[in-house]
């Protein structure tokens, strides 16, 4: 039986993209859809294209994020729906938790985490509670419970040694609990020239409470000029989304080098981008091979409309969050009565 020319070519296209996917895990999920990605749902603007991701990166990995189909509306750890629903063309599709952990630093430290785990990178999993104490992955999985009494964190032999992925879920629970923008921010590394910003990098203002988006992809035009997207999860903990931004080139957002960077729930400055140190197990798996770019064979993507700032959102405004909730119990280093950062 002979093969129509266009089923082979049609397979040619689609069974690259496939296996693309696939190679870049997301352990939350069995199988992803290469269709419904980042890079194959939301177009570039006119006149940039998508500047290279050495494949099994973290930039490949957030950039190839699973997305929910269409625009579905964001939801609470609690199910209940988010008060805002204009501030996201997209939803990633990844889960929350059923308890209010997953906010605003949380979720950059849920991404970076989950692909260390996905790269086998896991000896390079660490976080530091606000306290300043250290949280390995390494010793979570070798038994290792952290005893918390005040700003005191012993570390004890309290189960056995567990690799699983259910376990590393367990771990970051705890990492969400004790940590925060203002720990995470001092683990990042500040960025020159915001400019020149990555895949990867994170607008951080850390904080009590603060706020953090990661950028989840970038373009570039002829002249070298830069644009970005940014997802974010926020307060309560919800579903980490995509942002709209307040330009006509919505939901891309310009790089600049000094300024004011709005978002549709808090005001940045550009000089708060701040970058993942590098770890070892990146630094070995080094690449030079340039990946074939491979068009994306969904057209369903749509244009977005510019988002209408918020009349209530003054252009000084340091960053006022939408709603606040209350106290992460246990959060160390800070007073009962402090939200104790995202």
């Amino acid at each position: 039986m002979r093969i129509p020319s266009f089923v082979v070519l049609a397979l040619a296209f689609t069974l690259p993209l496939h296996a693309h996917a696939q190679r870049l895990h997301y352990a939350w999920q069995s199988q992803t859809d290469a269709k419904q990605t980042v890079e194959c749902r939301i177009p570039p603007p006119p006149g940039f294209r998508r500047v290279e991701a050495r494949p099994g990166s973290f930039a490949d990995w957030l950039r190839h994020l699973p997305l929910k189909p269409g625009r579905p509306p964001v939801h609470l750890y609690n199910g209940q729906l988010k008060a805002n629903q204009s501030a996201h063309v997209a939803v990633v599709d990844i889960d929350v938790g059923n308890r209010d952990l997953q906010q605003c630093a949380d979720a950059v430290m849920r991404l970076r985490a989950e692909y260390l785990f996905a790269a086998g990178c896991g000896d390079q999993i660490a976080f530091h509670f606000t306290s300043g104490d250290l949280a390995r992955w390494r010793d979570w999985r070798s038994g290792l419970r952290p005893e918390v009494r005040g700003n005191r964190v012993t570390w004890r032999k309290r189960a056995r040694s567990d690799s699983s992925y259910a376990n590393f879920r367990r771990y970051l629970n705890t990492i969400f609990t004790y940590a925060g923008s203002a720990s995470l921010e001092r683990e990042l590394i500040p960025v020159r020239d915001p400019s020149r910003v990555q895949i990867g990098d994170v607008f951080i203002h850390g904080g009590h409470p603060g706020h953090a988006v990661i950028v989840v992809d970038v373009a570039q035009d002829e002249r070298g000029r830069r644009v970005f997207l940014l997802a974010q999860s926020y307060m309560p903990a919800q579903e980490i989304h995509i942002l709209r931004s307040f330009e006509s080139i919505s939901p891309w957002y310009t790089a600049q080098a000094h300024g004011t960077l709005r978002t549709p729930e808090w005001t940045f400055r550009y000089q708060d981008l701040r970058r993942f140190p590098p770890v070892e197990c990146e630094q070995t798996r080094r690449s030079r091979r340039r990946r074939r770019r491979l068009p994306c064979r969904n057209q369903s993507a749509t244009r977005f409309r510019e988002l209408t700032p918020r009349p209530d959102r003054k252009d000084d405004d340091p960053g006022t969050p939408h709603s606040l909730t209350r106290p992460r119990a246990g959060r160390i280093g800070t007073s009962s009565g402090d939200p104790g950062g995202v």
